[in-house]
């Protein structure tokens, strides 16, 4: 049975494209751009060649070109247009519209043909600060606005893990280089959202230091385990969903009651609830972070 998403809504098109659904409705009128099929209560849907067509449109839209002019062209010729004038700007945009579409259609074939065409200019790390940390920030908004379901949502995040570990397991092949700190990364019990962790933990290996990696829902105190094994630790988490707001503070105070020497064992904390916490009283040896950018330049 094919489930592949092949119908959208005009506020679907709005999401995924940026384009507001009255120009998309301007265009369509004044131009014939789109031609959108009619339900039986003569609500506008929109075809997936429809969807391709508008991401390209608003491809060559976004790097000057007038619409009306764009309008004009043969549709066959867009997608060669598009290609043509592909600059630094409009290969990001170019690239998060095509792992959109991978998304929408569970298209594990495009998304790796994406990804490796990236490959080709880019890092691995230009890809990810460029390309996919903008494409994630897209998807919760997609996400709340029911234009992509959890499923979509999983499907895209597993590949891109897969690509994290890939380019950590190369780095696993090497012998730390500077053995001056051990991290250790893991995620609180209950706390499952681990792309970030992931990608920080490659960070750390990149940097050469000793890394391990414990994962999500890691109970508190199965961390006391790791501080008969190694001195000088640096314990990462990010706090997304928890510990709550209201129980973050309490976490803060556990883990230093829980820990031996606490000026010896380091906390390095970020994420959504991170903010709730009062950087005038943490203790010296925790540190929060704004952003995985600003934890990576302190390694």
């Amino acid at each position: 049975m094919n489930n592949i998403k092949n119908s959208f809504s005009i506020k679907d098109l709005e999401n995924l494209s940026g384009i507001k659904a009255h120009t998309i409705r301007i265009w369509e009128k004044r131009y014939g751009l789109l031609t959108p099929e009619r339900t039986n209560t003569n609500i506008r849907t929109y075809s997936l060649a429809n969807l391709q067509k508008l991401l390209n449109v608003t491809l060559l839209y976004k790097t000057g070109h007038k619409i009306s002019k764009i309008a004009e062209i043969p549709e066959e010729k867009i997608p060669v247009l598009v290609k043509e004038f592909i600059s630094e700007n409009s290969v990001k945009n170019h690239s998060i519209n095509a792992f959109k579409l991978s998304m929408i259609n569970f298209d594990q074939t495009l998304f790796h043909n994406t990804y490796n065409s990236l490959l080709t200019t880019k890092s691995f790390r230009e890809v990810f600060y460029e390309i996919f940390i903008p494409l994630l920030n897209e998807l919760g908004l997609l996400w709340l606005t029911d234009t992509i379901t959890p499923a979509h949502e999983h499907f895209v995040t597993s590949l891109i893990k897969q690509k994290i570990l890939i380019n950590t397991e190369k780095l696993q092949m090497v012998e730390p280089s500077n053995k001056s700190k051990t991290f250790v990364l893991y995620l609180p019990e209950e706390e499952i959202h681990e792309i970030g962790l992931l990608y920080v933990n490659f960070e750390v290996m990149l940097h050469g230091y000793h890394s391990i990696y414990l994962g999500p829902t890691v109970p508190l105190d199965s961390l006391i385990d790791l501080t008969k094994y190694y001195d000088n630790l640096y314990f990462i988490s990010y706090f997304t969903v928890t510990p709550t707001k209201d129980k973050i503070a309490q976490y803060i105070d556990d883990f230093n009651k829980l820990m031996p020497g606490k000026s010896k064992c380091k906390l390095w904390a970020l994420g959504h609830q991170a903010q709730y916490l009062d950087k005038e009283t943490l203790p010296s040896n925790v540190s929060l972070f704004g952003s995985m950018q600003e934890l990576v330049k302190e390694l």
